[in-house]
C-alpha cells in the first residue's frame, strides 16, 4: 500500500512512528507538503490529513475529487476550525458543549459586558481555530478592553469560564480507540495548583505533556475515565465526521462539558496511538473511496477498533 501524509512536518512524532510501522510492514509512505505542487501524480491508496491550512485543505479536496480516501476528510477538518459552527452542531446533536456566544469583533462583546449583558469570568477565543489564535481568560472589563484593542478585527467567541478542578481532561480518539491524560489548564485559577483529589504523580511544570501543549500532566488513562465520558468522546467523532480527533473536557465531578474539538491533533506520548493510526491508514486504503457527508453530521456506525498494521500485499 502507498500512504500519503499531507503535512509540512512529516517528522512529527505521531506521523514518524506510524510511518515507521507501515514501512517496516512493507508499505510505502510519502509526505506531501501542501505548500508545494504535490498531489498531481498517481494517487496513493489513502492519505492522512495532518494539516489545517487553506493550502492543505485545497490539496485534500483535490485528492478526494480524484477518488482518494482522505482521513480526516477536508470537509470535517475545515468544519472543526469554526468554533461557532461546532457549538451549533453539538447543540443540535445533543452533545454537551460549552455555551458559545459569537461576535465579529471583541468590541461587540465589550459593549455587551459594559451593559451588564455578559458576565465574568469568561474565556475569549478566536472563532476560527488556527496556530497562535486567541485563547484567553477574561476576569474583568479592563482585560476585555485590552484584548479588544489588541485583536480589534478578530472574529471571536465567548464562553463562560466554568468551574472545574483547574485541570482539563484531554481525550484523543483514533478509529474508535481512546487515549487520554489530564493536563493543568493554562486558564485555571492560580489557586488550583495541585492535582485533583485522589490523583497521583504529575509531569514537570511548564513541560510539554502528552499530545502537545504546556503545563504539568498526570498519569490519568482510559481505565480511569468514566464510561459516560468515554462514550461522549466517541459520540463526538460520529457527530463531527472524524476518525482522528481530540476532545477537551472540563475535569470535575459535574456532568461532562466539551470545550473544544480538534481534527487530527498531535497525540504525543500515547502508547498505541501510532499503531492505531497505521492500522486506520491501511483500512482506509483497503476500503478505497467512501461516501462522506459534505458537512459533518451524525454517521451510521462507528469505525472498527484499531489493530496493528497488516503486512503489505
Amino acid at each position: 500500500m502507498r500512504i500519503g501524509l499531507i503535512t509540512s512536518a512529516p517528522d512529527h512524532p505521531l506521523l514518524a512512528a506510524a510511518g515507521a510501522l507501515l514501512t517496516a510492514a512493507g508499505h510505502r509512505v510519502e509526505a506531501l507538503d501542501p505548500a508545494g505542487r504535490a498531489g498531481e501524480g498517481p494517487l496513493a491508496d489513502a492519505y492522512l490529513l495532518k494539516a489545517r491550512t487553506p493550502a492543505a485543505l485545497t490539496l485534500a479536496r483535490s485528492l478526494e475529487e480524484r477518488g482518494a480516501p482522505v482521513v480526516n476528510s477536508a470537509a470535517a477538518t475545515e468544519f472543526c476550525q469554526d468554533r461557532t459552527a461546532m457549538a451549533e452542531l453539538a447543540r443540535r446533536a445533543g452533545v454537551p458543549f460549552a455555551p458559545t456566544r459569537t461576535a465579529d469583533r471583541p468590541a461587540v462583546l465589550l459593549a455587551a459586558a459594559e451593559a451588564g449583558e455578559l458576565a465574568f469570568p469568561l474565556v475569549l477565543k478566536s472563532r476560527h481555530s488556527r496556530r497562535h489564535d486567541l485563547v484567553a481568560r477574561v476576569d474583568d472589563l479592563a482585560r476585555l478592553r485590552a484584548l479588544a484593542e489588541e485583536w480589534a478585527d478578530e472574529p471571536v467567541v465567548a464562553q463562560p469560564y466554568l468551574p472545574s478542578t483547574g485541570w482539563d481532561q484531554k481525550l484523543w480518539v483514533v478509529a474508535g480507540q481512546l487515549f487520554c491524560t489530564r493536563r493543568r489548564s493554562e486558564l485555571a485559577d492560580p489557586a488550583h495548583t495541585g492535582l485533583p483529589h485522589g490523583v497521583g504523580g504529575s509531569g514537570p511544570a511548564g513541560g510539554s505533556g502528552p499530545g502537545g501543549g504546556s503545563g504539568p500532566v498526570d498519569g490519568f488513562g482510559p481505565d480511569e475515565l468514566p464510561a459516560e465520558r468515554a462514550g461522549l468522546a466517541l459520540r463526538v467523532g460520529e457527530v463531527f465526521g472524524l476518525d482522528v480527533y481530540g476532545v477537551d473536557l472540563l475535569d470535575g465531578p459535574d456532568e461532562p462539558v466539551v470545550v473544544d474539538v480538534n481534527a487530527f491533533p498531535g497525540i504525543r506520548g500515547q502508547a498505541g496511538a501510532p499503531e492505531a493510526l497505521a492500522a486506520l491508514a491501511l483500512r482506509a486504503a483497503a476500503a478505497g473511496t467512501r461516501e462522506r457527508p459534505s458537512v459533518p453530521g451524525p454517521r451510521a456506525g462507528a469505525p472498527a477498533d484499531a489493530g496493528p498494521p497488516a503486512a503489505a500485499r
